[in-house]
């Protein structure tokens, strides 16, 4: 139905379609781990003395999130032995996921950051959490594209963005409530009360668990042209482990390397941010390559087996270019890529910005996290029933537009200090505009995703929109320290610029389909 004929009531009727409601609750579960990662974690780690470059270099561990695409066509393909059989595909790994983020989010709790070596610990414990949330957000991507049509693909992003948020008001707001009630402070750090926060904070991923359990498996549309054993699944299973195995002992084995240059690298620029983002890419980069090297070798053993890796891993991305043609393709990538850029980067350092310049967890906890989060909220439903009426990509303009505005707010509040009313209006705009982008772009790259495979093109999309703003957010306390709050609060606006002329030229290609 074309947007225009959609009349308002039609629209807020429809999201009370049980596919839509199911969204919220999956949106629940799919924001609880997230600001464990990130801002709460990040206000631990600095109470329990963690210098802040440190504390932002953790946001890596959610890296995981932008790598998800190695691993979806396991997701997609692998049957979990009996749950597979007992509640179908996409239910399956939900409940398993789901179980899995509880339990890492559980043995968080149980390490202490202030004790000597217990960061790298600590680290371990995060990555653990960031995969099993990545792979919960694989299936819940999954799912929601395969259970409705396109038609309620808007509705159903606006309803899994308001569960999310409430997800990230409980992990996070409320966290912060909790840590502080339970005597946790920047005056004097408290374990026990961290720890009691993050294990409550493992239960409420019952909530995932409990509707996976109630809801309908979603038809299966793409059945596979062949049938496969279990020995290869296994085989194939084992090409994968074989991958990451490689690709962590070269990381780590390198380490001491990479500080060696890094030093180098900083004697020579002056910026310790600059050198570590050349360095760790570079790192990144070889262990790709040699991961890559490694599975060629493999290819040539009995281990690969050649038509499941391309019905896998090769057919989803070699439809995606045939349905666009390549050069259109490689500019879609690139928007995907750009398009959250500016929100992400910056919202890596500002809960600390917020403490630094005196706002009290409790002030946070009250405006940035519950009041933004009805602000989020509101976008969400906002940019939905703007783009079921007008399409998406008017409301990917506005969106981005008004990102590049709200971010510049932050320059406003960097330079008044300690001042609720300001804040409100800042948390205001952001959360708003964030809600409405956030929408739209989901409601786009479900339009992407062919329904043949969804898992595997949704998890390429989503983790390469991550995947640069993430890796340049890890460097943020290092950039802040380099230029300071309003230079960095600038420079993260203009990131979102370019995205402008991106829409434009995918437009002009004939790619949106409102």
């Amino acid at each position: 139905m074309p947007p225009q004929d959609t009349s308002w009531q039609q629209s807020l009727k429809a999201f009370l379609h049980p596919r839509v409601v199911t969204m919220f609750f999956y949106g629940f579960s799919a924001g609880i781990p997230l600001l464990l990662i990130f801002s709460s974690l990040s206000l631990w780690l600095r109470e329990a003395g963690v210098d802040r470059s440190t504390v932002t270099y953790f946001s890596w561990a959610a890296l995981a999130y932008s790598f998800k695409f190695l691993w979806a066509p396991l997701i997609d393909r692998l049957p979990i032995p009996v749950l597979t059989r007992l509640l179908g595909r996409r239910r399956a790994w939900l409940l398993v996921s789901q179980l899995a983020v509880a339990l890492s989010i559980f043995t968080i709790s149980q390490v202490d950051p202030s004790q000597p070596g217990a960061l790298n610990l600590m680290a371990f414990t995060v990555v653990a959490l960031g995969f099993t949330a990545a792979t919960q957000d694989i299936v819940i991507d999954a799912y929601r594209i395969e259970s409705a049509g396109v038609e309620l693909q808007a509705l159903m992003s606006s309803s899994y963005i308001a569960g999310y948020r409430v997800g990230m008001l409980t992990s996070g707001a409320g966290s912060l409530v909790l840590a502080s009630q339970l005597g946790s402070t920047s005056e004097a750090y408290s374990y026990s009360a961290w720890q009691s926060t993050y294990a409550l904070m493992a239960l409420t991923m019952l909530v995932g668990a409990i509707t996976t359990l109630i809801i309908r498996e979603p038809d299966n549309p793409r059945p596979s042209s062949f049938e496969y054993s279990s020995q290869q699944y296994l085989r194939f299973l084992s090409i994968f482990v074989l991958g990451i195995a490689t690709f962590v002992t070269l990381y780590v084995i390198t380490g001491a390397q990479a500080d060696a240059l890094r030093a180098q690298l900083v004697d020579m620029t002056h910026n310790g941010a600059l050198a570590g983002l050349v360095v760790e890419s570079a790192r990144l980069l070889l262990a790709f390559a040699v991961v890559f090297g490694v599975v060629k070798l493999l290819s040539l053993t009995p281990l690969y087996e050649k038509q499941l890796v391309e019905e896998s891993y090769i057919e989803p991305v070699r439809d995606f270019f045939h349905r666009y043609g390549a050069r259109l393709a490689l500019v879609i990538l690139l928007f995907v890529g750009f398009y959250r850029i500016s929100d992400i980067v910056l919202g890596v350092i500002s809960n600390v910005f917020f403490e630094d310049i005196g706002f009290t967890k409790v002030e946070i906890a009250k405006v940035v996290k519950t009041f933004g989060l009805f602000m989020t909220i509101a976008g969400g439903f906002l940019g939905g029933i703007l783009a079921v009426r007008h399409g998406v990509i008017k409301v990917l303009y506005l969106g981005a537009a008004l990102t590049v505005a709200t971010n510049l707010l932050f320059l406003w509040l960097a330079h008044a200090g300690h001042d609720i009313r300001i804040l409100y209006v800042v948390i205001s705009a952001d959360n708003l505009t964030a809600g409405l982008a956030s929408a739209a772009f989901v409601a786009f790259l479900s339009q992407l995703t062919n329904v043949s495979f969804t898992a595997v093109q949704y998890a390429i999309f989503s983790s390469l929109m991550t995947l640069l703003p993430k890796t340049i957010g890890g460097y943020s306390g290092s950039m802040v320290d380099n230029m300071g709050y309003p230079g960095f609060f600038l420079l993260a606006s203009l990131m979102g610029v370019p995205v402008l002329a991106l829409i434009y030229l995918i437009q002009r290609n004939g790619a949106f389909r409102d």
